[in-house]
Formats: structure tokens, sequence, C-alpha cells
């Protein structure tokens, strides 16, 4: 996810059991079935490793762009606006680690009406397609069980972000920003496809 313009100090680890392609709970009778344990750890990201997380994030994000509308040698996420969601009132920033390596990262922003937004998030490169998101979503959202709703918004063309957010992680299409209908503060015209961005939510059961 990639919102433009838009720190728990306490390290918190989540065991969340996951499935990857044919494969489920050791319960289940068939053979050749066996259960994923993903150990997730969302951990505030200190000063020194902010350079990992913005090359980490812009390789991330680079790929889906390419996979789209091929290479055209041009950052897709400008360091500005990555370093901007750091310093957004309410940013919490966390490393996203798997057996004590890093695997991608996250910004939420908290407020005090309790409408939280997911600005930043994305698995690195080498670990897509390993359950790693959807774990680390479900952790976000147990680090934060007063949220009322969740928001984010993804480009229309990131098909991969869309089955994740509606599909995998329940959230709702809700608006859907264009040149006709502008996204709020948007101004980067050069960014990959334009100004069309969906807005997704999700309400939380309190």
């Amino acid at each position: 996810m990639y919102r433009k313009n838009f720190l728990n100090p306490n390290r918190k680890k989540i065991l969340l059991s996951t499935q990857k392609g044919s494969e489920c709970a050791t319960s289940s009778p068939l053979r050749g079935f066996r259960r994923i344990i993903l150990m997730i750890e969302l951990v505030p990201t200190r000063e020194a490793e902010r350079e990992n997380f913005i090359v980490n994030i812009q390789a991330a994000f680079k790929k889906a762009v390419i996979e789209e509308f091929g290479d055209d040698g041009k950052e897709v996420i400008p360091r500005a606006d990555v370093e901007e969601s750091f310093a957004e009132p309410g940013a919490q920033v966390f490393n996203i680690v798997r057996d004590g390596e890093i695997v991608g990262g996250a910004v939420v922003v908290i407020r005090p009406s309790k409408r939280n937004e997911l600005s930043l998030f994305f698995v690195n490169v080498e670990h897509h397609g390993e359950g790693i998101g959807h774990a680390a979503w479900l952790a976000i959202e147990k680090l934060f069980p007063a949220t009322k709703i969740w928001e984010t918004v993804t480009p229309y063309f990131e098909k991969r972000n869309i089955h994740f957010y509606v599909n995998k992680c329940g959230f709702h299409a809700v608006e859907f920003f264009n040149p006709r209908h502008k996204a709020p503060h948007f101004t980067d015209e050069d960014f990959p496809g334009g100004d069309y961005f969906f807005r997704f939510e999700k309400a939380m059961r309190q």
C-alpha cells in the first residue's frame, strides 16, 4: 500500500497459523497436509534502519509497476514521500520480522478518533507469496484492538493488493479516485497509472 501525503516502544510478537497452497492444519486426516506456522513480530523501526525500509519499499512497489507498465527508470515512491509518512502525526513505523529477519515494513497512523490508517505496507520482493503479508496484517489488528475503522488506498492497477485487501483482509472499496474525483493532497502527476486509486475501509468489531 502506498498513500501520497497522507513508535510503539514495545516489541510485539504474534504467533499466527496461516495456510499456503494446499497445506492446512495437522489435524486433517489427509496425508501430505501440514500446518505452516509464521512467527511474525512487529518491531518498531529504529532510526538507523529507516534507510533499509525506504530501499525495500521502493523495490517492492517498483516490481508491481514494472509488471504493469515496464521499467521507465523512474523512482516509484520518492524518498521524500516515505519520510513524510514517517513524520506524520500519530505515525508508528514497524519492521515486519520473521525468525529474526526483516521481511517487510509498515507505517500506521493512529488517531484519537480511532479511525486509523495503514499508510505504508509492504513485504520484501524475495518473500512475496509466503503468507507474510496476511500474518503481518493480523498482527497489526491485534496490536491496535481499539481501532474502529482502518483505511488505506492502493493504485487501480495493483491487482495483487486489491485481492489482498478485499479477499484476504476483509476491506471494502468505498471510493474511487480519478481525474473527475481527485484524491485529497495528491500532487504527483507522474505517479504510474496517474491519479486512479481505490480507497478501502474495514470496520472493526468492538
